[in-house]
């Protein structure tokens, strides 16, 4: 075994369930964003779609491809992070909607479409006060009038309104609420058809059922990833789906070293602050260099025992992350792709 992420696609059912019934009657949106937190994209998408989710997001186009080839065309699969001729090109290709915040990418995005005869379906962003990629409230109007007109070409299709919220407080929420309010009244105004409307993430989506709209895009909770200082997993109804384990190496006195799966597999700053789970129960994590780590030891130890790094019935990512003053998805996402991947 040596190290091994146990990716339990049953719990990750379950905790899409429990999202789906928390958010409905919005669409959920599995975003599966850096290899699906970590997990692997091709098995968690094929059984999310098994599981009648019918949006995707990726990040990127090449997460985005490998989606549609897990998916087949059962799913919709939105991807907001587009750069390059090529790129476009294949994201059109293979049918995606794509996230459009920029005026430039806009006028790429419609050249591809037009030299291929195809029509783009495009998500339209604003610009709600995060400042990540978007257009600025002053230029929606004209961003908005140069769709209708690529609309009327038929080179464009505009299938929905997005933007991301900070989340740092209600109060800077609510203004990015509004803000987005006013774009969508600008888009319906400007004589489309309401367009899917998406603005909440994990976290807002759980929360605050007016931030909902038509769709939402979770990552983290579908996972099991709760937000660090947030409520407890208890309380959200979802479980870490991953369980990374390392096999004991050495045993030398009272420490023994495990296989921490490859180089800064674990963050280093978390040797002496977080406990892992052994045979003869939880025990310090005292040190973490190159591709090992030590752990204090017990009676009995030997090469070949299992620690729990964290997973089902040890501390979560979250647990972890709390301990450094970090987020759960760091965690999760240092899990090296070497570490092979076991799915149940």
């Amino acid at each position: 075994m040596s190290s091994v992420l146990h990716v339990d696609l049953d719990r990750l059912a379950r905790n899409i369930a429990v999202v789906r019934a928390r958010v409905t009657p919005a669409a959920l949106m599995l975003v599966v964003k850096d290899d699906a937190y970590g997990h692997g994209v091709a098995q968690v998408v094929r059984r999310a779609v098994a599981e009648g989710i019918g949006w995707i997001g990726a990040f990127d186009v090449a997460t985005a491809l490998e989606v549609r080839r897990a998916a087949g065309q059962e799913a919709r699969v939105f991807v907001w992070m587009i750069a390059g001729e090529g790129a476009i090109r294949s994201a059109l290709d293979a049918d995606l909607d794509l996230g459009v915040g920029d005026a430039a990418l806009l006028e790429e995005v419609a050249e591809v479409a037009r030299v291929r005869g195809l029509r783009a379906r495009i998500h339209l962003k604003i610009d709600t006060g995060l400042h990540r990629n978007g257009i600025r409230p002053e230029e929606w109007t004209d961003a908005v009038s140069r769709v209708v007109a690529l609309a009327r070409e038929g080179v464009v299709e505009l299938t929905g309104v997005w933007s991301h919220i900070a989340e740092a407080s209600d109060e800077e929420d609510d203004l990015s609420r509004a803000a987005f309010e006013q774009a969508v009244a600008a888009v319906t105004a400007a004589g489309f058809d309401r367009p899917i409307r998406h603005l909440a993430a994990s976290a807002a989506s759980s929360a605050r059922a007016e931030f909902r709209y038509d769709l939402v895009r979770v990552g983290a909770f579908c996972y099991g990833i709760r937000p660090a200082g947030g409520p407890a997993d208890a309380e959200l109804g979802i479980a870490p789906i991953g369980s990374w384990e390392a096999e004991v190496l050495s045993v030398d006195g009272d420490r023994v070293r495990i296989d921490a799966g490859a180089l800064d597999g674990l963050v280093s700053a978390l040797a002496g602050r977080v406990d892992v789970t052994t045979p003869a129960g939880p025990r310090r994590l005292v040190a973490v260099d190159g591709v090992s780590a030590a752990v204090s030891g017990w009676n009995g130890a030997s090469v070949g025992d299992v620690v729990r790094i964290y997973g089902a019935d040890a501390a979560s990512p979250t647990d972890l992350a709390e301990a450094i003053g970090t987020i759960g998805e760091e965690i999760a996402l240092r899990v090296s792709p070497l570490v092979e991947r076991r799915y149940h």
